[in-house]
């Protein structure tokens, strides 16, 4: 089946275009490394089925980047049954014609899409579509994705490229042409039947693009690679600096040349509005007053709102509850197991509606909005101080909401030693059902302000947390080069179909664990296995942690729902009055070691589909030493300040 594929630099639209064409099937967001892995979905145009794949953004094809080698691999590897629709950001044209050249280059059919046009004629740009198309020989369409303007177009024009197979021109190095044509003449020598044109690869070669050198390596005799090496040598002694360098400088200029003979830029006085408003929510010191408030306020907002409607979705569970249990009665394994799927289910929506569907929401308005990638600016040097960057807020942030999709937005981090290391603070992070034990067990019982500790305590130790896994990993985390992108308004149509997109992580890997995790609780206590454990665990239970043996069951399902910690609580003690079994200590201790220790089934499971089980494992044994640490030390300081 032939294949439309979108490629182009980061934030340049291309996963809102694909979604327009292809349904909603990928995080299309106002912020750059969004897409690390490439997304491929079946369209019908023209009554012809095609697969559209959305490729990870790249700056250029030199790169040692993990995600944009997911790019260069899957282009190189495709051929005349491929059509590359090169997405440009027609307001920065200059930059991104760089990437169009190496495109190219590739003498593959392709057609440009000219997105975001209308933010190039609000900075007063005005392009020669004709012109461009002269040049590179292929259709060049301008577009407005998040409109959808242009889209249609833009696919008709690569449904006739598929149909003609037209390649782009060759396009004139300049000063380089003569040394590409004499490696170029040796390759010919060669007769060997290459995949890629001569000149490609002799730009190619130029670079020392490594996986191209070692394919060459395989088809170049001891000759003819002894003489391509005398002409990059001669090249760097002419120009005195390496040959990659060239290359890219000459590339540069090439791109900036073609933005000149294309397009005329009306310089004005006045400054963009979005100029003057970053002045505000960038500034040095009134920029973090403003994000603090703004996050302050999200989740204020989302926890009012989670606290008033999460009781209506319970007492609905428990009238369903009460149908199953009169028309099977309660002492049958047949009620048992509806129980368990009905609590699995009332569990999930319990979290889904009143916590992480307000959360992704939000989410979605900062993303889209641009404020998002100042957030991770803002937050940069803060994180560099315990070895990460300021990437990393996001998938901590989603934290906050549901740990799940929180370990997934670890893709977009590049380091896999980031990588690991935010994941492991992630699950440190109090979600919205580890929320539900702090203010309903140590907020309720105790005070609020004695919840808000557990929240400052929980941000101290992910600090520490991070330093230390970053200090013995002896792995520097590199520095932050994150392109800022323009504010937005948020599409209705894409606002909508992301927060889906985000709650189907949670559908579809979470839920279905809640369920089951509830059913195996169930089954546990219809044949009385609660003793069994209980006395398994007292050594542990009572003997480290200090707590009365009959908790000893909602630690071990606290594995499979948070928030059952709490619920089994109340039925192992007996009581809903906590303080006339427990000690303010123990009611810390249990507190601490629910929030901090292994994360819950589902979470393990998401973080065993981005890193893998063995790394699954190990931040399992991290988040749970820290839990028995924290407990016990709340077990014995608690006491020395009376509380």
């Amino acid at each position: 089946m032939a294949e439309f594929i979108l490629i182009g630099q980061p934030n340049c639209g291309k996963s809102t275009i694909f979604n327009e064409v292809a349904g909603y099937k990928t995080i299309a967001s106002n912020f750059p490394g969004v897409s690390v892995e490439f997304t491929k979905s079946e369209i019908d145009f023209k009554n012809e089925k095609f697969d559209l794949v959305d490729l990870p953004g790249l700056y250029s094809s030199q790169t040692t980047d993990e995600a944009e080698l997911v790019t260069v691999k899957y282009v190189r590897e495709k051929h005349d049954d491929a059509v590359l629709i090169n997405i440009i950001d027609a307001s920065v044209l200059s930059r991104s014609l760089e990437l169009t050249l190496q495109i190219a280059s590739l003498k593959r059919p392709m057609v440009i899409g000219l997105n975001m046009i209308d933010e190039a004629r609000a900075k007063g740009m005005k392009i020669d579509f004709e012109k461009l198309e002269e040049i590179f020989g292929v259709p060049v369409v301008p577009t407005v994705g998040r409109k959808g303007e242009g889209v249609f177009e833009l696919f008709e024009q690569a449904f006739n490229i598929s149909k003609s197979k037209k390649l782009p021109n060759e396009i004139d190095f300049d000063k380089l042409e003569p040394v590409l044509k004499e490696i170029s003449d040796v390759l010919a020598k060669e007769q060997k039947p290459y995949k890629f044109s001569k000149k490609f690869l002799a730009l190619k070669l130029l670079e020392k693009d490594s996986p191209l050198k070692e394919y060459l390596q395989q088809n170049i005799s001891n000759i003819g690679r002894s003489k391509i090496d005398s002409v990059i040598a001669q090249l760097e002694s002419r120009e005195k600096k390496e040959s990659e360098f060239v290359v890219s400088a000459t590339r540069h200029d090439l791109a900036f040349t073609i933005f000149k003979k294309c397009a005329v830029l009306q310089h004005t006085d006045n400054r963009d509005i979005r100029t003057k408003i970053d002045d505000v929510l960038m500034h040095p010191v009134f920029g973090y007053f403003f994000m603090g408030g703004l996050l302050y306020s999200m989740f204020f907002l989302i926890f009012t709102f989670g606290n008033f409607i999460e009781p209506y979705f319970l007492d609905n569970i428990a009238l369903l509850t009460g149908y199953f249990e009169n028309l099977l009665g309660s002492n049958t394994l047949a009620f048992t197991i509806i129980h368990g799927v009905i609590e699995g289910f009332g569990g999930g929506l319990g979290i889904v509606v009143p916590y992480l569907l307000p959360f992704f929401i939000f989410l979605a308005v900062l993303e889209d909005s641009g404020y998002l990638a100042r957030i991770a600016y803002l937050i940069d040097n803060f994180m560099h101080r315990i070895g990460l960057h300021g990437l990393s807020v996001i998938p901590i942030i989603l934290g906050y909401g549901c740990t799940v999709p929180g370990i997934l937005a670890t893709r977009i981090l590049k380091s896999p030693t980031d990588k690991f290391i935010t994941a492991t603070l992630t699950t440190l992070v109090p979600c919205s059902a580890r929320m539900t034990i702090i203010f309903g067990l140590v907020g309720f019982f105790i005070s609020i302000k004695a919840a808000i500790i557990i929240y400052i305590l929980n941000l101290i130790i992910m600090g520490i947390t991070g330093k230390i896994m970053s200090k013995a990993m002896d792995d520097v985390s590199s520095g932050l080069i994150l392109e800022i992108p323009r504010y937005h308004m948020p599409g209705f149509k894409a606002f909508v179909g992301k927060t889906w997109f985000r709650l189907r992580e949670f559908v579809l890997l979470a839920w279905p664990i809640l369920i089951i995790g509830s059913i195996v609780l169930e089954v546990i206590n219809f044949y009385n296995l609660t003793p069994f454990i209980n006395n398994f665990l007292e050594p542990f239970t009572t003997g480290v942690l200090g707590l009365p043996a009959v908790i000893g069951v909602t630690l071990l399902f606290g594995i499979m729902r948070k928030e059952l910690a709490l619920i089994l609580l109340f039925t192992a003690i007996g009581t809903k009055e906590v303080l006339t079994v427990l000690t303010y200590a123990q009611v810390f201790s249990f507190t601490l070691f629910v929030t901090f220790y292994v994360p819950c089934l589902a979470t393990i499971a998401a973080l065993a589909k981005e890193l893998g089980w063995k790394k699954a494992l190990v931040i399992s044994i991290i988040t749970a030493g820290l839990a028995v640490i924290l407990a016990v030390a709340a077990r014995f300081i608690v006491p020395v300040f009376g509380i």
